[in-house]
């Protein structure tokens, strides 16, 4: 049986007009001998009536919602989203059946809010594909063993749809968004930025986790470990999108490295603070930072860039995470300097490791328009730049065209 998995985001399905030309594509998948199964957003983004974001708000005046009362209502978008597109597959003369996450197979841990799916029984979705109907499943949401309903986070109707492909051995899992494929750069930024048509999942996964949000992250590392493919296209395009595969991108094979032709992309990460923390002089110990990284993972904090020296440590953290950073460094007694207005800017590729060139042309870009570099990190594929907000977007622009990224693909 030929499974393809079609997850449509909020803009996709939030209106009349959106929704119909998301049942078009799932009634040409069906002509064409493939098993679609389609996974849904809540309608449309914060404003409007059924967005996950407006139930939320809901709760504003209260202070005491348990996180498993959150879930419920916050899971009431996506099931909305189910029957009425359920309603467009039947008028086009298509089977539909509704199924929220619990039901669809998916068992997640109990922790409410951010759940991490723990398996998916395919035996209900094969069941209904075999009786040739069309499920469409409410994403976002699972259950426990115990039977509590749960939400996977943001990005969860994304984790959703790969993680049913991935049981159910899809052909593809098809993410349709409002954008035709993943891009070089923010189009916002840089509307030169094309879109990038097949890539590994390795870079797809950086660009993600710094600051793209085409796909989300922990999607495309469920589609890694299984060998999903994805591609990321556009409703309302018939542009192919962003093909993504195992293995080296095909856009640039290994034998051509160097680095005019080492990044993939350029994307970027607003709203971080900076934090610069010293060690007592008076009262040395090798196992400050270890206190000190301790403490604040206890408090919740993730942090971001670190860079330690025997007496100081750089990180950065969220804008929403800096007061509690704050109360745990006082807490801790230690002497540090908050920097409020940072942003970081990511070159991501995956031949970048190992070339020679690469730091040398990021720097060379930035240094022609006075970007200021406050603190760096590099990995096999990717270089990160911490930097003054206010020249985010110059710094986007100009490493996007010393990479020429704009340039079409020969």
């Amino acid at each position: 049986m030929r499974v393809s998995v079609q997850k449509f985001g909020g803009t996709s399905v939030r209106d009349f007009q959106s929704r119909e030309r998301a049942t078009t594509w799932v009634s040409e998948a069906f002509q064409e001998g493939r098993h679609p199964v389609v996974v849904v957003s809540a309608m449309g983004r914060r404003g409007d009536p059924y967005a996950t974001d407006s139930l939320l708000d809901l709760l504003a005046n209260f202070t005491q919602t348990p996180a498993e009362e959150q879930d419920l209502l916050m899971m009431c978008g996506e099931v909305i989203s189910a029957v009425v597109m359920a309603g467009h597959l039947r008028n086009r003369g298509l089977r539909p059946r509704v199924f929220l996450g619990g039901d669809a197979g998916i068992i997640t841990d109990e922790t409410f809010g951010d759940a991490q799916i723990l398996e998916v029984d395919p035996l209900p979705l094969e069941a209904a594909l075999e009786e040739e109907c069309v499920p469409v499943i409410a994403g976002f949401q699972g259950k426990t063993r115990s039977g509590a309903i749960t939400t996977l986070g943001r990005g969860g109707s994304d984790t959703t749809a790969v993680a049913v492909g991935a049981a159910l051995n899809a052909e593809v899992v098809e993410i349709f968004t409002d954008v035709d494929g993943i891009k070089t750069a923010d189009p916002r930024i840089v509307p030169q930025a094309r879109t990038i048509t097949r890539m590994n999942y390795d870079e797809v996964f950086q660009l993600a986790n710094l600051g793209a949000r085409v796909v989300h992250p922990r999607a495309v590392e469920i589609a890694r470990q299984f060998g999903v493919p994805l591609r990321v296209r556009s409703t309302f395009s018939d542009q192919p999108g962003t093909l993504v595969l195992g293995g080296r991108r095909t856009m640039d094979p290994w034998a051509h490295r160097d680095p005019d032709h080492a990044v993939t992309g350029i994307t970027q990460l607003e709203d971080l603070v900076q934090f610069v923390v010293r060690q007592d002089t008076n009262t040395r110990s090798e196992e400050w930072a270890y206190h000190l990284f301790t403490a604040l993972g206890n408090n919740g904090v993730s942090v971001d860039l670190i860079n330690m020296f025997p007496d100081t440590v750089f990180f950065c953290v969220s804008t929403a995470a800096a007061d509690s950073t704050e109360k745990t460094l006082q807490q801790l007694s230690l002497d540090f300097d908050t920097f409020r207005d940072r942003a970081k800017v990511s070159v991501v590729g995956s031949a970048i490791q190992g070339l020679p060139g690469v730091v040398g042309r990021v720097m060379a870009a930035l240094s022609q328009h006075h970007i200021t570099v406050l603190q760096s990190a590099d990995s096999h594929s990717t270089i990160t730049l911490l930097l003054y907000r206010n020249q985010m977007e110059q710094a986007v622009a100009a490493l996007h065209h010393q990479f020429g990224l704009g340039v079409e693909e020969g």
